[in-house]
């Protein structure tokens, strides 16, 4: 699905671009090793938005991207890994935060991951017991585990 560019805005100190519906879109992306664990990461540090919480890595899509171009891309900036994206399973939409996020599901081509320094301060494998009780979880990631696991 293609997005229709909004506008420029500045919400928590940089500029996002937000969609013609107002909110801002963004995909967090779901891949699972052959021992049933699935990677999270730690957000860095110096990040304006949910610094040092735990999720699911992903991030925002930009002008008329796919979400399965933004899935490629934000994992390749993220972590320096190539994925295959297999599906979408997962939707949320917070007006509160004006923000819609699409939860998919993707193979982990790479091997090595690198993760960039800025956007992420600790790559986690957690199994799903892991996740759910994870202290520092962003709120709804266990809402997209679940869809994952339907």
């Amino acid at each position: 699905m293609k997005n229709t560019v909004g506008e420029h805005r500045e919400v928590l100190g940089q500029t996002r671009l937000f969609q013609t519906d107002g909110l801002f879109h963004g995909v967090v992306v779901a891949c699972r090793r052959g021992d049933g664990r699935w990677l999270l990461i730690r957000r860095g540090a110096g990040l304006k938005a949910a610094p040092l919480r735990v999720c699911f890595p992903g991030g925002g899509v930009e002008g008329d991207e796919s979400q399965y171009d933004t899935v490629i891309r934000e994992m390749y900036e993220e972590l320096s890994v190539a994925v295959e994206p297999i599906g979408c399973v997962w939707e949320s939409v917070s007006t509160q935060h004006l923000l819609k996020l699409w939860g998919w599901h993707a193979e982990l081509l790479s091997e090595k991951i690198r993760p960039d320094p800025h956007e992420v301060a600790e790559v986690l494998w957690l199994t799903e017991s892991e996740i759910r009780l994870h202290p520092d979880l962003i709120p709804n990631t266990t809402q997209f585990l679940d869809a994952l696991l339907r």
